[in-house]
């Protein structure tokens, strides 16, 4: 019998509550559960119904306890089978997490209201994180229900059933050990502070501890559980293909092979979600700043952007303008008879153009000057001549200059089109996106540099881009959203023209490795982990990262590139479809445990392949595929002898060969990290972060030891100019209205939350709406799903604000 959906529920209550109207009054109790996707900032009253329709976290304990006991009575006197007795130690272990888990969130939520923006707003990371524990929680009791009232049906499929619940148990684990760490942080802050507080060696060791936890469990079954329903069809998809573009990543180093032999290679990370979890995070540990980069980049592919494109909407200008690196003067805004030089990017690689793409959804006065054509860029078919028009439409009054996310290494305005579009059309406005240079290869400051030269060049000749420039609107997303911060502060610096408003999208405000209560959700987002925020982090500070220069394939050539590629392509093609084929034949099958002999691997070996041959921890998968409830006496007391019992809540990881390859650890430094990660345990450094732990409880450990973590090791990441909330108090007097648009379940919550906070303490002028479900670069995703589309129209009220003509004040009567 398959997983019911919301019209199942009532055959998952016994018959003695199936009362008259109790059907409707759960129903409608559920669907209040699980539509929190409206912004916070509604009023109190509206926020106190929506806690009033919702199970309270102590009564859902109670129920997930209860429900756990019964089924584990039921599973304990099914026989010695293995699976009876391991249905039986899960729900043993739910029970105990469960128990343990409820009064730590207790704590966190008696005190969460202390760091909120103001009443109207409560968000931070630690109500995200309650509200992640209470989504895992709500799983599990809507399982336990549904193998309470089936499992004594034929159709009950154990092993499915099983492997969910062992992995939601794993993700209940690590949950509570997230919620000691933020206990931690709570006894370590000052009070209403977000980030951790202390000395360097303190906030090392405390990321040295917390990287080490187990975050497979998130990447497989439990992948995007927090998230709305309507979004996780989409990270799954971007789950498989990451893992199979970092299956083939350092094989073939051009795009044809890599893409396509993804492609077939990805069946058995589609069948096996445990397989996809595992390597998912081998690769966040293992795979430098490079491999996010092409990952990342693959939307820059000509296909995917024109795909993209004929779904957005349809605009009469898109042309992308390589501005001179000239210098030129800017009007003091004190005194405008006096100028100031601006001078071209020079860090770095000095001087260079700075490429800028025009949207505008109307022809306007002055986009097709001789002048602004002399500044166009071929794109190759993409930038054919604009459509003649009859008329052209009078200059705006006003222009949004927008900077692109992608974590400072990725992407372009290319990307961000298909929103932009949409903004220029619902906005009628044009708009400047930045190209900004990208790290590693363009650390701090040269994108800064380049976008202050772009915004100074749009102020002063947007004429040219059909604007008067009355009002000016900067807006970002993710790192954009940290360069229009750093971009005014430059701006206010020199005494030029600061924009007339700010809108942020769930921007980078901190970029120093620290920990904070929204940073802990890192270890299960798929989008944004703590390891690649870092890595990027470490990339535009200008931290070491490996040569990947490969003098083979310099010496092959372009073409000798392409002739291998094809082969090895061909060859992957053969050798995919059979995997393919071994991977369904396999699900008919049982899989031997005992004697298994490991087969030859004929594919080429991945970056993290060679550890992924290791054997299964006991939480791994089980593979009775079709096993039912009447299968669980059939296993004899002597296979079940050979498993021990499940561990309720001890480490669980089985013998393993990490993969050796770790592109940002030297050969000199990983085995001296290796070192530190075996000293700790549970009962040393008792003033560590493991402190934090009950006696007797240990989450999970991840198999691949502890990444390097670049903590404080460059004081460039104090610089205000790359982390704008540790800026002055008189550097945030000098910036215009700040509007964020930040998200609930981000890790980077905290970073709109605190910045904003400061803001307010200045008197400064700002608001903040979060969104509820939706996950970190929700403006790429606009055209998704309904919440999507939502929160990408905040975004474009926001700018309506910022280009609103402020009301001239009404003359008093005569």
């Amino acid at each position: 019998m398959c997983d019911p959906g919301v019209n199942s529920w009532p055959q998952l209550f016994p018959t003695s509550f199936q009362v008259p109207g109790a059907h409707e009054r759960i129903m409608e109790r559920f669907r209040n559960c699980c539509s929190r996707r409206k912004f916070r900032g509604h009023s109190l009253s509206e926020k106190a119904s929506r806690l009033t329709q919702n199970m309270d976290l102590r009564t859902m304990t109670q129920s997930l306890v209860t429900l756990a006991e019964d089924n584990m009575a039921f599973f304990s006197s099914q026989g010695p089978g293995e699976t009876a007795r391991r249905l039986s130690g899960v729900f043993a272990g739910i029970r105990e997490q469960a128990l343990g888990l409820e009064p730590a969130l207790g704590r966190l939520l008696s005190v969460a209201h202390l760091f909120d923006l103001d009443a109207e707003t409560p968000a931070n990371g630690y109500r995200s994180l309650v509200h992640t524990a209470r989504c895992c929680l709500a799983h599990l009791l809507h399982k336990s229900r549904y193998v309470a009232s089936n499992r004594r049906s034929i159709f009950f499929r154990t092993s499915h059933n099983l492997a969910e619940l062992e992995a939601y148990l794993v993700a209940l684990t690590q949950l509570r050990a997230l919620a000691y760490y933020a206990q931690r942080l709570l006894a370590t802050n000052r009070p209403g502070g977000l980030f951790f507080e202390g000395d360097e060696g303190l906030i090392a060791e405390f990321l040295r501890e917390y990287v080490t936890l187990h975050k497979g469990c998130f990447y497989g079954r439990c992948l995007g559980f927090q998230f709305t329903p309507a979004i996780r069809p989409f990270l799954q998809t971007i789950s498989i293909g990451l893992v199979s573009f970092g299956e083939h990543y350092k094989r073939n180093e051009t795009g044809l092979g890599v893409t396509a032999s993804s492609l077939f290679t990805s069946g058995r990370f589609a069948i096996d979600p445990e397989l996809r979890g595992a390597e998912f995070e081998r690769i966040i540990q293992n795979l430098d700043v490079h491999f996010w980069k092409a990952f990342w980049n693959i939307t820059e592919i000509e296909v995917l952007s024109s795909l993209a494109n004929m779904a957005s909407a349809t605009v009469r200008v898109s042309r992308l303008l390589s501005l001179p690196p000239e210098a030129f003067e800017m009007p003091l805004t004190a005194d405008p008879k006096l100028t100031v030089t601006i001078s071209p990017p020079l860090a770095h690689s000095g001087p260079g153009p700075v490429l800028v793409r025009l949207i505008s959804y109307d022809l306007r006065e002055g986009q097709d000057s001789e002048e602004l054509s002399s500044l166009v860029k071929s794109e190759g078919p993409r930038s054919l001549e604009l459509r003649p028009r009859p008329q052209q439409a009078p200059r705006s009054q006003s222009l949004v200059v927008h900077i692109h996310g992608g974590g400072f290494v990725a992407q372009t305005s290319k990307s961000h089109e298909p929103y932009l579009k949409s903004w220029a059309q619902e906005l009628g406005v044009p708009i400047v996106s930045i190209d900004y240079s990208l790290a590693p290869e363009a650390p701090f400051p040269r994108a800064l540099e380049e976008c202050f030269y772009a915004y100074c060049w749009a102020v002063k000749h947007c004429a040219l881009l059909g604007s008067t420039g009355e009002r000016i609107c900067l807006a970002g997303d993710s790192a954009g959203g940290n360069l229009c911060f750093t971009v005014s502060l430059r701006a206010a610096a020199y005494g030029v023209r600061v924009p007339d408003g700010i809108m942020a999208a769930y921007p980078a405000t901190m970029l120093q490795s620290t920990a904070s209560p929204s940073r802990l959700l890192s270890l299960m987002d798929p989008l944004l982990p703590l390891s690649v925020l870092t890595k990027c982090v470490s990339a535009y500070a200008g931290g070491e990262t490996e040569d990947r220069s490969d003098s083979d394939q310099k010496a092959l050539g372009m073409m000798g590139l392409v002739r291998r590629d094809t082969a090895l392509l061909f060859r992957d093609l053969r050798l995919g479809a059979s995997s393919w084929l071994h991977s369904f034949l396999d699900l008919s099958g049982h899989k031997s445990h005992t004697n298994s002999v490991p087969t030859a691997e004929p594919m080429r070996r991945s970056v993290s392949e060679a550890a992924l041959a290791q054997p299964e921890g006991l939480l791994g998968t089980d593979s009775l595929k079709s096993l039912t409830l009447h299968d669980l006496s059939l296993k004899g007391s002597s296979d079940t002898s050979e498993t021990p019992e499940l561990s309720l809540s001890a480490e669980t990881l089985g013998s393993s060969t990490p993969s050796n390859v770790n592109f940002l650890v030297g050969p000199e430094e990983a085995p001296e990290e290796a070192a530190k990660t075996q000293e700790l345990s549970a009962k040393d450094r008792g003033c560590g972060a493991r402190a934090a732990f009950p006696e007797g409880f240990h989450p999970r450990r991840s198999s691949q030891g502890c990444t390097w973590m670049p903590v404080c090791s460059s004081p460039i990441v104090k610089n205000p100019f790359m982390s704008p909330l540790l800026a002055s108090d008189s550097m945030l007097q000098s910036l215009p209205p700040v509007h964020i648009v930040a998200c609930a379940l981000d890790p980077m919550l905290d970073d709109s939350v605190m910045f904003a906070r400061r803001l307010r303490g200045l008197g400064k002028p700002v608001t903040l709406r979060v969104v509820e479900d939706l996950p970190h670069g929700f403006l790429s995703l606009a055209a998704l799903c309904r919440e999507t589309r939502h929160a990408a129209a905040l975004c474009v009220e926001r700018i309506r604000l910022v280009l609103t003509q402020p009301a001239a004040p009404s003359s008093p009567p005569l």
